[in-house]
């Protein structure tokens, strides 16, 4: 089999991604210094623990691994910390990735396939967002993504680094086997926040904003089940490894639902009342983001086969609710 080296493979969409190269016959090996990963996680390879951020370590993983390609997942990723401390994703985020750069140009790999974000378009002028789009990015996390995007292309550039850019919208839900799903020590996304709020696991529930200028008040964004991001993953990988050109991709749906519309969702599939409180806008979220995916379903063939929005939340509570009466 051959091998790919997951930087972040123990994390949330890393290891969804681990679970489909390995039904896809590749051996997915994960690079992960569990500092937001979780060991119960890589459960389709071995683990390599250690920080992407460390020259000596990441470059000694690729020459044990020998990897056909590297899927880079590992990187800080909450919009809000961003703004707070922009530090911690500038030393996280770019700094990491050059050194992985540089180790994957050491060690003579040549191929990498980036978790990249819809955060880099910033407040688009116009819906939905192609590629084409002008990235503008209005947070910490969708400028430090953005600069990655860039410095791939620079590596590509001086040593032929070839590569695929992912820029995702709402990544949500659980593998609908239960397998793995969404494990944050201090969760920051809405959908599992709305189900814990319904468990009564917290009491602090917030929608940040109600006067967006939107159908009910609340921003709108594309959410996307991390399966089909999973299989998007592979897709782009077999795109490089048939020698395809580089190139930088739009993963969504194409289609748009509320805060309020993904409460409402929560309280229907739970048959739960999901208590909220409505608190002021979050610097750096834009009212709207929607994406145009023609790109991917030309490029990859790239169909969402589970991102109908009962799906994604019946995934999520599965995983969630299990976990709480465990």
């Amino acid at each position: 089999m051959a091998r790919i080296l997951v930087t972040g493979g123990a994390g949330y969409i890393g290891s969804h991604v681990c679970k489909a190269l390995s039904e896809s016959g590749f051996e997915p090996i994960t690079f992960d210094n569990l500092s937001t990963g979780h060991r119960e996680l890589v459960k389709w390879g071995p683990l390599i623990q250690g920080d992407v951020g460390d020259r000596e370590a990441i470059e000694g993983a690729i020459r044990e691994v020998r990897p056909e390609a590297v899927l880079h997942f590992a990187a800080s990723s909450c919009v809000g910390e961003s703004m707070n401390e922009p530090g911690k994703y500038y030393r996280n985020n770019v700094a990491a990735s050059l050194t992985l750069l540089e180790a994957m140009v050491a060690t003579g790999v040549s191929r990498i396939v980036l978790s990249s974000t819809c955060a880099t378009y910033g407040t688009p002028a116009e819906t939905p967002i192609s590629e084409d789009t002008p990235q503008d990015p209005i947070n910490t996390y969708g400028r430090t993504k953005l600069v990655i995007e860039r410095m791939i292309d620079a590596f590509e550039a001086a040593h032929g680094t070839k590569s695929v850019c992912l820029r995702y919208f709402n990544a949500c839900g659980a593998d609908p086997e239960g397998d793995t799903g969404e494990l944050h020590e201090c969760e920051p996304h809405l959908i599992p926040r709305a189900i814990f709020s319904a468990l009564g696991q917290v009491s602090d529930f917030s929608v940040f904003g109600d006067d967006y200028a939107t159908p009910d008040g609340t921003p709108i964004r594309d959410y996307v089940h991390v399966t089909d991001l999973a299989s998007a993953h592979v897709s782009a990988l077999l795109h490089l490894l048939h020698n395809n050109p580089s190139t930088k991709l739009n993963l969504g749906i194409g289609k748009g639902y509320s805060v309020k519309e993904i409460i409402d969702t929560v309280s229907r599939v739970t048959k739960r009342h999901v208590p909220v409180r409505i608190n002021g806008r979050r610097p750096g979220d834009p009212p709207l983001l929607v994406a145009n995916c023609a790109k991917a379903r030309e490029v990859l063939g790239f169909a969402p086969r589970f991102s109908a929005l009962e799906t994604i939340i019946e995934t999520a509570w599965n995983w969630h609710n299990r976990r709480h009466n465990a």
